[in-house]
């Protein structure tokens, strides 16, 4: 098979395959020594349809394999037009995959299951649906969620009710197999001057007495929309919200995350979907769409803030430290800090300027004119990332984003940050507390390099750190047979 071509937007260390589509990761779960990531793939071409199972899996998660594909949609079955999103667990010496059944004569995803004896690498499907009509009331039923809780097994199910409202359905079983309806267990309030809308992957996480229930907006008008998280406890099958819901990111380009319980350790991972932010044209010329944010720690403070960081595991990505600057910058003119690869993993400390904006900018072209904007605004107490200017091509979207940053309002108080760069796709932390990934597509020939920036008539003070990153050793077979079909699932 002949190399790829270089696609300087092809992410390096985001998990994904060459090319084609994915979207929602699926069926996290930890088995036999491996992290096992599934995703929904279509491996015949950069849009969404003929929804399978792509597979990855790691014992680290630095070095990824590819897996066969593990779901493929069977002819004239009850997922024929796609197996769509769900999750997996590991029982004894087994992995079963619970997945919603798509066919686009009917309007509801039934769900059901797959099994697999070898690690992963082939699937049984059941032969029958595991649950096959949505409870009386839904217009929206799809993408289960298992886990096991106080010696039973549960399942969440995203939903929407004829009165508007979304929801996450509770089921409760002893064996996997025989399941009880037991209402919704979380709905969202009604709301009826901003129309019907649905709730797609919920996720769910215990911390002791409090947990978080994740989900995903969707509306009948607009499909898939953001993401939020609730917290609070459970009582009795319900879910009490302590607080409003909150995004769980704050950029425009995630949705669909899922949530896995690393082994032996009292720690919760999390991946999501990373749209793209171009046109569809500019994407089908790629031959791909879509990548897998990094892992991600959960984590639940004392006062219900929901922390979210790198997995520890990513520091072995880097490699040299290349950059590493403090000092100060004041208007006019910038503070030229060094250069960065593509791919790059940065540490900033910044006392903003209380008289403007200031931050940092990744400038992507030699002339200055194609650049990323990352800055602090005291007055508002925000986070800013601007993409407006990220890339020369009027098919890119534009855009600027913002997190809540109450740290900027303080004058004299360093913000730090952390902002992991990987070609087309930039994942911001602030303070181990609010998130904002975006997609970005620079078409200049760079080099790219950071500098610090201010508008404003005082000074902003500036700790600086960069390493650039490489890829874990990934084995590069290229053609791996899936259920009946090849499947190309290797990372570039």
């Amino acid at each position: 098979m002949s190399a790829l071509p270089a696609d300087p937007h092809l992410p390096a260390i985001h998990l994904r395959p060459p090319r084609n589509w994915i979207n929602d990761p699926n069926g996290l779960v930890f088995h036999d020594g491996h992290y096992h990531v599934f995703f929904q793939y279509n491996p015949h071409g950069p849009q969404h349809s003929n929804v399978h199972w792509g597979h990855f899996r790691s014992p680290d998660l630095i070095n990824w394999e590819p897996l066969p594909v593990a779901l493929t949609p069977t002819p004239g079955g009850y997922d024929a037009d796609g197996c769509y999103s769900g999750n997996a667990v590991s029982v004894d010496d087994r992995m079963v995959a619970f997945y919603s059944a798509h066919r686009n004569d009917r309007w509801w995803q039934p769900i059901t299951t797959a099994e697999s004896q070898d690690n992963g690498r082939t699937w049984a499907k059941r032969p029958q649906l595991l649950i096959a009509e949505p409870p009386a009331g839904t217009t929206m039923y799809r993408d289960p969620y298992v886990w096991r809780q106080d010696e039973r097994w549960r399942m969440l199910v995203g939903s929407a009710l004829d009165d508007g409202r979304a929801a996450a359905l509770l089921y409760e079983s002893d064996d996997l197999e025989n399941w009880a309806y037991l209402g919704p267990f979380h709905t969202s309030d009604a709301a009826p001057c901003t129309g019907p809308i649905g709730w797609e992957c919920p996720q769910y996480a215990t911390f002791g007495d409090r947990s978080i229930l994740i989900v995903s907006d969707w509306t009948p008008q607009n499909g898939p929309s953001h993401t939020t998280v609730h917290t609070g406890h459970e009582k009795n099958g319900r879910f009490t919200p302590a607080a409003s819901p909150v995004p769980l990111d704050h950029g425009p380009d995630i949705y669909a995350p899922a949530l896995l319980k690393a082994p032996g350790e009292d720690r919760w991972l999390l991946w999501g979907w990373a749209w793209e932010a171009r046109d569809d044209g500019w994407a089908h010329e790629a031959g791909w769409a879509g990548v897998l944010t990094l892992p991600r720690e959960v984590s639940l403070t004392a006062d219900g803030t929901v922390v979210q960081r790198p997995a520890r595991e990513l520091l072995a990505l880097r490699g040299a430290r290349v950059l590493h600057r403090t000092g100060h910058v004041t208007r006019p003119e910038p503070a030229e800090l060094g250069q960065v690869s593509r791919t790059f993993d940065l540490t900033a400390a910044l006392i903003p300027d209380p008289t403007g904006t200031s931050g940092l900018r990744l400038v992507t072209s030699a002339d200055g004119s194609e650049y990323l904007d990352i800055s602090l605004d005291p007055a508002a107490g925000h986070l800013i990332v601007d993409r407006g200017h990220a890339s020369l091509d009027a098919r890119a979207r534009g855009g600027s984003y913002t997190a809540p940053c109450p740290a900027a309002t303080r004058p004299g108080t360093p913000v730090e940050l952390r902002m992991i760069v990987d070609r087309s796709i930039a994942e911001v932390y602030l303070a181990d507390e609010q998130v904002l990934t975006l997609r970005f597509y620079p078409l200049a020939d760079g080099p790219w390099r950071l500098q610090a920036r201010t508008t404003g008539a005082g000074r902003s003070d500036f700790a600086v750190e960069a390493w650039n990153l490489a890829p874990g050793g990934v084995h590069q077979e290229t053609v791996l047979a899936g259920q009946g079909r090849d499947a190309e699932l290797t990372r570039p």
